[in-house]
């Protein structure tokens, strides 16, 4: 068993990943042969990542708030605390935070030698957010 105290300050996600403003708090990142890692994200209202994608996939849990997320060429989805998503590897995806309400998820990934954890693309447009459903 191993015991890490916190002792790494809560990052401001780059804007070449993110619009608007996020916070990133690491929780895990074990050594080889492990592959994974998690993080803590915190969404402000109206932000989100960047189109990006994970060549091992990734999964988010949502402990707070009220998010958006959406695969290339789907819907817009409305996720809440709870609520686990699945992004499969490669696929071009993004989250975020509703526009009024901030959301907090848990993110999972995976990379090794062979593969990196995440690769950025491309903003996602005002047009794209905006395709949001109505939030109840």
């Amino acid at each position: 068993m191993q015991i890490t105290r916190s002792s790494l300050d809560t990052v401001k996600g780059p804007a070449d990943w993110f619009t608007g403003d996020v916070y990133i708090d690491p929780m895990a990142s074990a050594p080889a042969p492990s592959r994974v890692t998690a993080s803590l994200v915190h969404f402000m209202p109206g932000a989100r990542t960047h189109w990006h994608r994970h060549p091992l996939g990734q999964t988010v849990f949502v402990t707070e708030g009220i998010g958006l997320c959406q695969r290339r060429g789907g819907p817009v989805e409305v996720i809440r605390p709870g609520d686990r998503v699945l992004f499969e590897a490669d696929e071009e995806h993004w989250h975020g935070a509703a526009p009024n309400r901030l959301m907090v998820h848990v993110a999972i990934n995976e990379g090794d030698d062979d593969h990196a954890v995440v690769h950025w693309l491309t903003p996602v447009t005002d047009a794209e957010y905006t395709a949001a459903p109505a939030i109840d």
